[in-house]
């Protein structure tokens, strides 16, 4: 299998304190996650479930903040906080060790680990949705493999950002993640 190449900025510590913009698309783009109509995103309650998700990441990782955030029928925008002190979410209290080292304490979060968890415990709950709510069916993977970023390096790229989430639902016929664009959804590729 050839190499995928990253998304990541080269040379980039994602651990570091720094405010990131990220895009995640749902596999194949399939519209889940609600409907734009008259220009408003429509979320239902698999869309609620990831906004909710989302919300609460500040709660389980300390150490990450979240900004401007957006629901699509197929993907999210949103802007993650990395405040860059925080362990990472543990279970319980670190123990010490027999040699005195506390047990469970491990440096703060990457971008790329909270992006993963995220997309980890939003599949694990949209399945239970499928299961239990009648939420439409995913085949084999809930996101495509990787997500967009981009490092938002000043208070004018700050605010562009924030525009651009907040208004993206009234550009929504000439979004590049439209279905009805034309464009063709990503492979799926099986191992």
């Amino acid at each position: 299998m050839p190499n995928r190449k990253s998304n990541r900025l080269q040379h980039h510590d994602y651990s570091q304190a720094g405010y990131y913009f990220v895009t995640l698309c749902t596999q194949n783009r399939k519209e889940l996650f609600g409907a734009i109509i008259d220009s408003q995103m429509i979320t239902n309650a698999a869309g609620g479930m990831v906004r909710k998700t989302w919300n609460e990441l500040p709660i389980f990782y300390h150490g990450i903040q979240i900004d401007q955030f957006q629901v699509m029928p197929n993907h999210i925008h949103g802007i993650i906080v990395v405040v860059g002190d925080g362990p990472r979410a543990v279970p319980h209290e670190p123990r010490p060790l027999p040699d005195g080292q506390p047990q469970g304490v491990v440096p703060t979060l990457s971008l790329s680990n909270v992006i993963h968890r995220f997309k980890t415990l939003t599949t694990k709950l949209y399945i239970q949705g499928v299961h239990k709510k009648g939420w439409q069916p995913f085949n084999a993977k809930l996101w495509q493999r990787s997500f967009y970023d981009h490092v938002i390096r000043d208070e004018q790229s700050l605010h562009d950002v924030r525009e651009y989430i907040q208004y993206n639902p009234l550009n929504w016929e000439s979004d590049e993640n439209n279905p009805a664009n034309g464009l063709k959804p990503e492979p799926v590729t099986r191992h």
